[in-house]
Formats: C-alpha cells, sequence, structure tokens
C-alpha cells in the first residue's frame, strides 16, 4: 500500500503543477479550415474515454477518483452522471458488452449491464486477475481488441529499470473474466493508449519515454504490434536507435518504433478515423493525443496531432488541434480520443476538466 500512497501524493503534485496555467479562449485553439470546436461537457479531471451504447460516453477521473457517464439529452448540453465513486486511481476504462471494465492500480472492476445502473451506484464485480500494486507508472490503460480479449498495460515501475520477470513494462491480454492471461508485449515503458487498425485488426500504441536524458531525447514512440510476443526495446534501447547509458543493448535485437514522436511529448490516447463527417482523406488517418511535457525546459506537446499513413506506414505527423499551450502558458492537457457516431471527435482534457468535441462543416 505504500507504493500506492506514494502515487497518489504524486498524482497530487501534478495536480498541483497542472493548475498554474491559463484560462482557455475556445478561439485559441487552431484546427484546418471547416473543422470546428466546442466544449461537449465538463468533466473534472476528464482522463480515459470509452464510448457505450447510444452515444453515451464514459470518462475516468483519478484525481477524484470518479467515473462519470456523459449521456446525450437531445439538446446541446448532455446531461452528466457520476457512475461511481471512491475509487483508486481509476484510469482505464473500458465498455464491453454492456459492461463497464474500470482498472485501478491492483485490480480491474466491472459495472455489470452499466447502461441500465449507472445512476443507482451500481456496486462492481472484481475481475479475477492479480496486477501489481506499485504506484510508479501505475495508472492503467485497458481497452479490448477485435478479438474480444481485455488488453492492460502494465507501466514501469520507475523511471529506468530492468524488472521484465516480475511481469513489469509489458501488455498483458486476457478473457473478459480475467482467465487466459498472456503477455502481449514486453519492453513497453509507459503505454497510456492503444487501439487496433481498422482493417488489419494490428494493435497500435503509444509508449512514453525515458526522462533525465535531455530536452530532445528519447522521442515518445507510436509501435504496431502486429502479433504477439514482440519486444520494443525498454528499457535497452530507446526510439529504435539509442542504447541506454546504463541498460544499453544492440538495438537490433527489438521492434523500432513505426514513428519517432516528439520528446518527451507524453503521447497517451490515439485513434484512427472510421466515420463520414470529415473529409475524405482523413478516414484511416490516425489522432492522438499528446498531454505534454512536465519536466522539459521549454513545454512541448498539450496539442492532438495528425498522422497520415499510406500503405500502412507513416508519412507524416502534423498538428491537428493545437492552441491549449500559448506563450508558455498552459490551458488545457488532451488525454484521450473517442469517435461519436455522427464521425465528430472527442478529446478529453483533465486539466480543464473538460470533453471537448471537433466537428466538420462545410463552407
Amino acid at each position: 500500500m505504500k507504493s500506492v500512497g506514494r502515487t497518489l501524493l504524486f498524482l497530487a503534485f501534478l495536480s498541483v503543477q497542472g493548475s498554474i496555467g491559463a484560462e482557455l479562449d475556445i478561439d485559441d485553439i487552431k484546427l484546418p479550415r471547416g473543422f470546428e470546436i466546442e466544449v461537449y461537457a465538463n468533466v473534472p479531471n476528464a482522463r480515459s474515454l470509452t464510448l457505450g451504447y447510444n452515444n453515451v460516453v464514459f470518462v475516468s477521473n483519478r484525481q477524484q477518483q470518479s467515473v462519470y457517464a456523459v449521456v446525450p439529452s437531445g439538446g446541446a448540453n448532455p446531461r452528466v452522471v457520476e457512475v461511481a465513486q471512491g475509487l483508486t486511481v481509476p484510469n482505464g476504462i473500458a465498455f464491453h458488452n454492456g459492461d463497464l471494465y474500470v482498472a485501478e492500480i491492483s485490480r480491474v472492476l466491472v459495472f455489470r449491464n452499466i447502461m441500465a445502473t449507472m445512476t443507482e451506484s451500481p456496486r462492481p464485480d472484481v475481475l479475477d486477475i492479480e496486477l501489481p500494486r506499485e504506484g510508479h507508472h501505475g495508472w492503467r490503460y485497458i481497452a479490448f481488441g477485435p478479438d474480444g480479449k481485455l488488453y492492460i498495460g502494465i507501466g514501469a515501475p520507475c523511471n529506468i529499470c530492468d524488472r521484465d520477470d516480475e511481469g513489469f513494462a509489458q501488455i498483458w491480454r486476457m478473457n473478459p473474466d480475467g482467465s487466459g492471461k498472456e503477455i502481449f508485449a514486453r519492453g513497453v515503458r509507459n503505454t497510456v493508449g492503444f487501439t487496433w487498425h481498422p482493417d488489419t485488426g494490428e494493435m497500435w500504441f503509444t509508449d512514453n519515454g525515458r526522462d533525465m536524458l535531455g530536452d530532445d531525447l528519447p522521442p515518445d514512440e507510436l509501435n504496431r504490434a502486429g502479433r504477439p510476443g514482440l519486444h520494443f526495446g525498454y528499457p535497452y534501447c530507446h526510439g529504435g536507435d539509442l542504447p541506454d547509458p546504463e541498460f544499453g543493448r544492440d538495438c537490433g535485437s527489438y521492434m523500432p518504433p513505426e514513428l519517432k514522436l516528439g520528446p518527451h511529448v507524453a503521447a497517451l490516447g490515439l485513434q484512427f478515423y472510421t466515420g463520414d463527417m470529415f473529409p475524405a482523406e482523413y478516414r484511416g488517418q490516425l489522432f492522438i493525443a499528446e498531454h505534454g511535457s512536465w519536466n522539459r525546459s521549454k513545454k512541448i506537446g498539450y496539442r492532438v496531432m495528425l498522422v497520415e499513413l499510406e500503405d500502412g506506414l507513416p508519412v507524416s505527423y502534423e498538428p491537428f488541434a493545437e492552441g491549449w499551450l500559448r506563450r508558455g502558458e498552459v490551458s488545457g492537457r488532451p488525454v484521450d480520443l473517442v469517435e461519436l457516431s455522427d464521425g465528430s471527435l472527442l478529446v478529453s482534457d483533465d486539466h480543464g476538466g473538460r470533453v471537448f468535441r471537433i466537428y466538420y462543416e462545410d463552407d
């Protein structure tokens, strides 16, 4: 329990640091021509997003230890419902077959038939799976893959260390009831976002690079796991070609990233666009939420990036929505992304306690 306590203190520190910044002017957010952004809902410390039935969006909150539902009301302002409270760092959430899965540090809760019970303070089941209790990088990210399996990121309990034999720096997968657990990927320092390509079914995930190698090294990573059993380098190699000063080995032994992202941008949630609202050239492209650097001498990130792919490979990495960082002052920190049925894109912001909606209108 000491490690959980340290994590809560660390989160409190980040909350204090994050509270120092600028007020948001929605007009400061710059988007490509034809795109608009609005505040869709106010949700305290809005973190991970998952889409339920009928465009109900569930939102985690790891500061106030709650989970919320944003329920469309038929008008401009959806209703925000507190579904659960008193949890322990409930960062990762996933909706599957009518049930809401919520990952705390050391366990996964399942709220059965959540669409019918969300206003009744439902009591969850506890999934029969044991997770590490260490708090450092212990806020989980979870999602269900196209294979129907539950995937869980198990971050390294440190900045840099080798604890693979204890189950760290890995992505696990298992059946929805927690049985059949296996290690899907190794050498993943801290992924707080993964998704699957809508055509190939391959997993794509972000990974946050280690700290204390200076402002510009190493890069964050966008990785692709086309099959189970791959090793992505941590702690031996960063960015595909940078041996670690302490643990370094031949980088050729590990999977390189599909794309090097900005250094310390804290790339988190990502979403392949499959809707029809945006212009056709956006279909099948990848959006990434960058939470923003926390210890770089000059801040970077704090934006939503667009990665364009051709023949399944990234060919560009450019800002799509930016303006939450202006002249060194922070007014928002994007965390996660989800696509609504109308093709608009939601973006959570734990700094401002908001969920934004990005939509497109023809001139």
